[in-house]
């Protein structure tokens, strides 16, 4: 599968390094935030997702053993190319998603949410992400939650950085 690339990658990934976050241990606030948002939208997966180079690791996660994920099959990575977020309410109808394994297996997803995280300067970190294993659509006030939820996870994530 292939996928974007943004025309900023080399300084996206600067950022991101810079910011040391990267194989780190979990962060109380942020579980709290993916656990909320879990309960929230009734989702099956809830992660804060980060894209580097070539994979795509779990800062926080809900119900996913797996701390990464290459790149090539991420969600995510398609997302960070949007304005803002992407929705996908049924991965199996969308040509960027349907050949997936992702989306073929394990973990079976069907609608995804995902809301960019972007670093203090505006480069495009990753995402907080709601997966679901069935079709769904999503509302302006889904979107607005995980907006708000989103700057949170920016706010603990960067406050280091102010």
């Amino acid at each position: 599968m292939d996928y974007p690339v943004l025309p900023h990658e080399d300084a996206r990934l600067k950022a991101l390094h810079d910011l040391k976050i990267l194989d780190t241990e979990p962060d109380e606030r942020l579980d709290a935030i993916t656990k909320a948002a879990q309960a929230y939208f009734d989702c099956k997966i809830c992660l804060i997702s980060l894209i580097a180079e070539d994979r795509q690791w779990f800062k926080s996660r809900q119900c996913l053993d797996k701390t990464e994920t290459p790149r090539n099959v991420s969600f995510c990575t398609y997302a960070i190319a949007e304005e803002e977020y992407l929705i996908v309410p049924d991965a199996t109808q969308d040509n960027r998603f349907a050949g997936s394994p992702l989306v073929k297996g394990e973990p079976f997803i069907r609608a995804y949410a995902g809301m960019i995280l972007k670093s203090p300067d505006g480069y495009e970190l990753g995402t907080l992400c709601i997966i679901y294993d069935a079709p769904r659509t999503f509302s302006d006030q889904d979107i607005n939650v995980l907006r708000d939820l989103g700057k949170q996870i920016e706010e603990i994530t960067f406050q280091h950085l102010r």
